[in-house]
């Protein structure tokens, strides 16, 4: 090799070096900006961002501020940055409340929290005294051959007046997102339509994202509805299933470490229903020989509580009428919520300001951005499904929704888990930008934790718009699996996911690069995005 080549091979490995060094100072300054907004949302002075409390409101009062900053247009009511949220409030009042098991002549009080815990979401009635019945795992999927309300051992019939008990999961022949699918609206309308007093669910420790102790402390925090609107008749006749359930009903969650207690006496034991559950195998439904007495005490309130919308208006004649949603929440309950969500509204800012900073220098997308920040996300969704169902923008015109909520960069970027990846051509879309970022793009490894059906996006899955949601993905038994489930243990709606854990901030750049870019692929391509007709939620679209 001659000298001069030499020399020229050694100073393109020189700027290869220093470019690779560049890249890596500018992801960290990057990082640490995207890092300042959840700093400020997360901070303990936000007490949590209650959802329609003077702290909520200081955090949102930030968001419209980054905003406004960026030159974004309003895309609330009135002219404004906010779509007010009307919700009625329910807590438990649980010195006054009671659960007792009675087989026979044999009363066994229960105590809340340790072996039970109630809900006040589903409007429960004052008293409830009702016998127990198995029913598997309580999916009412008819049109798949496959229901929980009306077997052979138990035909609907035999539900009317009863108090079913269910296991969460499904049997393996059952696609994951049918199986999530049937643990929303579909599964409130079997209850009404059997005519029952009251469901008990059982947790599987598999599915369960932390312990028991976390969920009876989480059983404290009010529950809340969306209040009765004007056009909800409307809403119902147009997106059903984004409609609410009112009908009183009791509600209970079991603690799985005490379950053998509904199964005693009936020839059948907990565990052997959750080692059939595990395995995703059929069960079996029987009666348990048994009744619950529940007393439930609760108390109601109000309280209004906004979204937050703004606009980047887009360059086409034609495709700037249509929006592309980039969302994430920012509620949490009593707890600091950093990556669960403040991480997500962060990454929404920083995607809302380098969108602002691309169109002023002449690349403004071709579909209009919809920036959207949702309220009441923990309380079952309501802030998008309230905009899903009562969007800002007009009818038909929102094509796709990319959602975020704790994305969790723990570890380096390598993969992304994208869930709805296989339903709509979005999943295209995500795979060519993660083709472009070296990202590997993979589906939901386990669809049964029902995920996709948990936050935001899905109020838009159920209004027919396709959408995705992502988060840092990892393969099973890796060290990026055991850092995830140690969060999801240890952090995961608690007072430890503050400001103090440890967070990779080079990859959380480097995901806002990737989302940005998504945001931009979606709102460039002339195609209009759609449900794929194999998918499951392809329904919704034409409905």
């Amino acid at each position: 090799m001659d000298r001069r080549r030499t020399i020229v091979l050694a100073a393109l490995a020189i700027a290869f070096v220093c470019a690779a060094f560049h890249r890596g100072d500018n992801d960290e300054a990057q990082g640490k900006q995207w890092w300042a907004h959840v700093q400020v949302l997360a901070d303990d002075s936000m007490q949590g961002r209650l959802t329609g409390s003077p702290e909520y409101l200081r955090a949102a009062e930030y968001v419209v501020g980054k905003f406004k900053a960026d030159g974004l247009a309003p895309a609330g009511l009135d002219g404004g940055f906010y779509q007010p949220v009307k919700f009625y409030v329910s807590r438990i009042d649980a010195a006054q409340s009671s659960l007792a098991l009675t087989t026979g002549d044999k009363t066994e009080p229960l105590v809340l929290g340790k072996d039970a815990i109630l809900s006040a979401r589903a409007n429960p009635p004052a008293t409830a005294d009702a016998p127990l019945v198995f029913i598997g795992y309580g999916l009412h999927l008819p049109e798949s051959g496959y229901d929980d309300f009306n077997s052979a051992e138990l035909p609907m019939s035999a539900l009317k007046g009863k108090i079913v008990v269910e296991i969460n999961g499904g049997p393996a022949d059952l696609p994951g997102a049918l199986k999530s699918y049937a643990r929303t609206a579909p599964h409130a309308r079997a209850l009404s339509d059997a005519g029952v007093v009251g469901v008990i669910s059982i947790p599987t420790p598999k599915s369960m994202d932390f312990g028991w102790d976390r969920v009876a402390t989480l059983a404290s925090q009010p529950a809340m509805s969306l209040a009765a609107s004007p056009t909800d008749a409307a809403v119902a006749a147009l997106h059903p299933a984004l409609t609410d359930d009112h009908h009183p009903r009791l509600g209970v969650t079991f603690n799985p470490a005490q379950a053998e207690k509904l199964f005693a006496g009936t020839g059948h034991t907990f565990a052997e229903m959750l080692a059939l559950a595990d395995a995703q195998k059929p069960l079996p439904h029987f009666d348990l020989h048994k009744s619950l007495h529940a007393k439930v005490a609760v108390t109601h309130s109000e309280v209004t509580s906004p979204n937050i919308a703004a606009k980047l208006e887009g360059s086409d004649p034609k495709l700037k009428g249509e929006y592309v949603i980039v969302s994430a929440h920012p509620h949490k309950t009593i707890y600091n919520g950093a990556m669960d969500d403040a991480s997500g509204v962060a990454t929404v800012l920083e995607t809302a300001k380098a969108l602002s900073e691309r169109a002023a220098h002449g690349e403004r997308p071709k579909r209009s951005v919809l920036f959207l920040v949702f309220t009441a996300e923990e309380k079952g969704l309501l802030g998008s499904r309230y905009f899903a169902g009562h969007p800002t923008v007009p009818a038909g015109a929102i094509k796709a929704d990319l959602n975020l909520d704790m994305f969790l960069p723990l570890f380096a970027l390598k993969k992304l888990h994208v869930q709805g990846l296989e339903q709509s051509t979005l999943g295209d879309d995500a795979r060519l930008v993660g083709k472009q970022h070296g990202i590997i793009i993979a589906g939901d490894p386990e669809p049964d934790r029902n995920s996709f059906t948990r936050t935001d996006q899905y109020s838009f899955v159920q209004a027919g718009i396709p959408a995705l949601a992502m988060k840092f993905g990892w393969e099973m038994g890796s060290p990026e699996y055991k850092a995830w489930r140690a969060w999801l243990a240890g952090r995961y709606h608690s007072t430890a996911d503050d400001l103090n854990q440890p967070v990779d901030l080079v990859a959380a750049a480097q995901f806002n690069r990737f989302y940005e870019d998504l945001a931009l692929e979606v709102a460039n391509n002339p195609a209009t995005p759609h449900y794929l007709p194999s998918s499951f939620f392809h329904r919704f679209e034409t409905q």
